[in-house]
């Protein structure tokens, strides 16, 4: 016989001998060929083998292309990976195909061939129908495997779960089926709910550890909170220390004003909490007004303070600088004027009155330092400058956060020195700042800070670079060391090519790194 496209096939066919009744009331779908199966009744004719001269084998790439779509939704490709699925199995020795039980089983995820339950996935009206497939469910997950075949076991065919969003369902089933994990940063929290929900421990340890990857200042608040939800201790470690050490950044990031009012308060009432106390008063008022618009309130002060509650007297307010109380919290709004009042008191009078708000500052968190010489000297005919860079690259084993350097100074008497510092990750600029600070003469090294802390993530190199301008006759670092023990945290230098005024590892400018852990 020949085929649509004109090739030769060769085509063996069995007859099943059937009552005149069922043959003719089959008669029709047997002549269509139906391959899906859906029909109720048995076609009267099977296709067993399709023999052809060049068959081109397909892969577990032909299915599962690595290559997807932006403009596609997660949900949208996996309606893809069904009509893949579909197209794959039309030929019917399409079990040949595969040579592992792996592949096999990923052909029948989000498939409705063979499939004998049906999950309607998310919230009304934006619901998607997946088939499942009760044996496969019930291998990948103990809560699957109580639902259909334990004590309570479920009959129906079709079964609701609206607490779950369907690209997270569908990310688990595809780790079910197809022992593939693919997250997004989109999905990765409806995905971990998902795991959680249905005990599916492997893909709930990918989904945190995706997390704490990708942990920053601008997510650390929101994913605490999550954190705290699921009961994943060590993320919700690591988010304490991003929120400790990037304090400003994380109270200033849009997802602070997305967490829940027990997580505000574990937040203000932070000891070491490394931000000045004007920025935590304004996040809380960031906070709060969205708050009002999420419980369809007017953002008026009084509301404002209404939302924020006993958590108003998390925040320090007594331990402001004065001239950030005066301009910022007294003319806020959210303060009585009893309170207003009371603070004012207790920054001048020598008899204080009793407040509410905590008056003792938080001690934030105690910076290290990682001294990469044994000694330092200098020398007559001084170290010359004239806008050159100094640069070293260094990697440490544990995620730490660079909050500046420590240089050296003059060598000849105090003097004042410009220092235009940068750090980079592979020629990306991740922090940087202009400063000047004061040396006095000694070989002690001075420090000159960042706006903020750097986030420095385990084995991989960075590069400190230092631009100063100042008196030439300087000290400089000698017998410079690889490798250096700080505490838990091992420091490894190397030359960095952007050093064009002499430092490396063994001698040079850069003495100290200064860091949190």
């Amino acid at each position: 016989m020949v085929d649509a496209k004109g090739r030769n096939m060769k085509c063996l066919t069995f007859f099943l001998m059937l009552p005149e009744s069922v043959k003719s009331k089959s008669s029709k779908s047997s002549k269509k060929g139906n391959a899906s199966g859906s029909s109720k009744l048995p076609p009267v004719c099977y296709e067993i083998i399709t023999l052809r001269s060049k068959k081109k084998k397909k892969m577990a790439a032909d299915i599962f292309p690595t290559k997807k779509p932006a403009s596609t939704t997660t949900v949208q490709q996996y309606q893809q990976q069904n009509l893949n699925n579909n197209n794959t199995i039309q030929n019917c020795n399409w079990q040949g195909l595969y040579s592992t039980i792996r592949e096999r089983n990923s052909v029948m995820f989000n498939n409705e061939l063979m499939a004998d339950v049906h999950f309607v996935v998310g919230q009304p009206g934006r619901t998607q129908r997946l088939p499942g497939h009760r044996y496969v469910l019930a291998v990948g997950s103990s809560v699957f495997h109580a639902m259909f075949y334990g004590e309570l076991a479920e009959n129906k065919d079709e079964i609701h779960i609206p607490d779950v969003e369907p690209a997270a369902f569908l990310a688990m089933l595809k780790y079910i089926y197809c022992d593939e994990i693919d997250l997004s940063a989109d999905t990765v929290l409806a995905t971990l709910y998902a795991a959680k929900k249905y005990i599916v421990p492997h893909l709930a340890r990918a989904c945190v550890n995706f997390l704490e990857t990708s942990l920053s200042a601008k997510n650390a608040c929101v994913l605490l909170s999550q954190s705290c939800l699921f009961e994943e201790p060590e993320l919700t470690q690591r988010c304490w220390e991003v929120i400790d050490a990037q304090a400003e950044l994380a109270l200033r990031s849009e997802g602070f004003c997305d967490i829940d009012a027990q997580t505000l308060e574990s937040i203000l009432q932070r000891e070491t909490l490394n931000a000045k106390e004007i920025v935590v008063f304004e996040a809380a008022l960031n906070w709060a007004e969205a708050e009002c618009q999420r419980q369809e309130l007017t953002s008026s002060t009084d509301n404002k303070r209404k939302v924020l509650g006993k958590a108003m007297y998390l925040i320090r307010i007594p331990t402001m600088a004065l001239d950030d109380f005066a301009n910022g919290a007294a003319q806020s709004g959210v303060l009585t004027l009893n309170e207003t009042n009371d603070i004012f008191l207790w920054y001048t009078a020598a008899k204080k009155p009793d407040l509410q708000f905590v008056s003792q500052a938080r001690k934030g968190l105690t910076p290290q330092r990682c001294h990469r010489f044994q000694s330092c000297a200098y020398r007559s005919n001084q170290w010359r400058y004239r806008g050159r860079c100094d640069s070293i690259q260094f990697a440490v084993d544990k995620r730490v956060f660079i909050a500046g350097f420590g240089l050296y100074g003059s060598s000849c008497g105090s003097a004042e020195y410009s220092a235009k510092i940068e750090l980079k990750r592979q020629g990306v600029l991740l922090g940087q700042n202009l400063s000047k600070y004061f040396s006095d003469g000694s070989s002690n090294t001075f420090p000159v800070w960042f706006e903020y802390p750097v986030q420095i993530e385990p084995d991989t190199f960075y590069t400190a670079s230092v631009v100063l301008d100042g008196n030439e006759l300087s000290y400089f670092g000698q017998e410079g060391m690889t490798e250096v023990q700080c505490g838990k945290v091992t420091f490894q230098f190397q030359c960095s090519s952007d050093s064009t005024n002499g430092t490396g590892v063994q001698g040079g400018q850069i003495p100290e790194l200064i860091f949190y852990a």
